[in-house]
């Protein structure tokens, strides 16, 4: 098969892996720089031009959309799908994902486990919007932000009131949720591809940190999951409709909780920590499924 990988980087590890990794199984696999492809909108017949020239026919496209390219990121993918390209998350799944506020909103209503969050515009309803969420411990999160950036542990409610201020007086959109506290500054990454959770890592923050992502001093480990963890994973990947994704779940006392559904979840620390070939699991997928126009846009939303 012919692949095409998305991505800014190619050095990066898991546009290597992916690359190198269906290679390895006899595929021809393209990385190509999401920014520079541009689009031929043409009735009829839509293509994507890359380097002065259109780019040749895939069977299926990986794509590994940074956040701060999403909607130039989605714009090409959808490009892709016009062109009956299999892709392994679809355009409307990705930007869903990216909607911190618009997927709690959806997993909301398919009854997944969520710490209770608050979001709200005006100032005057701040003490309100605290009480709400159980009050102090609070977490406060930018909609914008990734990989634990713009993401504050209020201790105290006067401190969340004026976290909560100063975000309001920059004009940002933010999130109010509850402290899951007996999750210990640990969660679970959960990796689903096809619907299937195929490999799943703890990650505990290191001492002094509640962001227990790897790049800020997390470590991980194997972890067996339980029946109720594995089917808040795959159901949260439904909600979502992406075939692809890493799910982070906190453990707390009243289930697991979903934080977040990430549409480009890197392979490094989930290989590593499992010792399993995700990258060659994400293939056998492809394997299967990548047949021409068998994108749906699945969910609602």
């Amino acid at each position: 098969m012919r692949i095409a990988i998305l991505s800014r980087n190619e050095t990066l590890y898991s546009t290597r892996r992916l690359k190198e990794a269906g290679e390895a199984l006899g595929h021809t696999v393209d990385v190509i720089d999401t920014l520079h492809c541009y689009m031929d909108i043409t009735s009829s017949n839509p293509t994507v031009r890359y380097m002065g020239k259109v780019l040749p026919k895939y069977d299926a496209v990986i794509p590994r959309i940074g956040s701060s390219i999403t909607f130039y990121g989605t714009a090409v993918v959808r490009q892709f799908e016009m062109m009956g390209t299999f892709c392994v998350n679809e355009s409307v799944a990705i930007s869903r994902s990216r909607d911190k506020l618009r997927s709690l909103q959806l997993l909301s209503r398919k009854g997944i486990g969520l710490p209770r969050t608050g979001f709200a515009s005006k100032p005057d309803k701040i003490q309100d919007l605290i009480k709400n969420v159980g009050g102090a411990p609070l977490v406060i999160k930018l909609l914008e932000g990734t990989q634990g950036i713009g993401v504050v542990l209020a201790e105290t409610n006067k401190a969340a009131e004026s976290v909560i201020e100063a975000f309001m007086g920059l004009k940002a959109n933010i999130l109010v949720q509850e402290f899951i506290k007996e999750a210990g500054g640990a969660d679970i990454r959960c990796f689903v591809v096809g619907g299937k959770v195929v490999a799943a890592m703890k990650r505990q923050a290191a001492e002094g940190e509640f962001r227990s992502n790897l790049h800020r001093g997390g470590i991980a480990q194997l972890v067996k999951l339980t029946k109720e963890e594995r089917s808040t994973a795959v159901n949260a990947a439904k909600a979502m409709g992406l075939n692809l994704c890493g799910v982070d779940i906190l453990q707390s006392n009243h289930g697991p909780v979903v934080m977040e559904v990430n549409s480009s979840p890197g392979l490094e620390g989930i290989e590593q920590a499992t010792g399993k070939d995700v990258a060659a699991l994400i293939y056998e997928f492809i394997e299967k499924n990548a047949k021409p126009h068998a994108n749906k846009t699945r969910g609602k939303g």
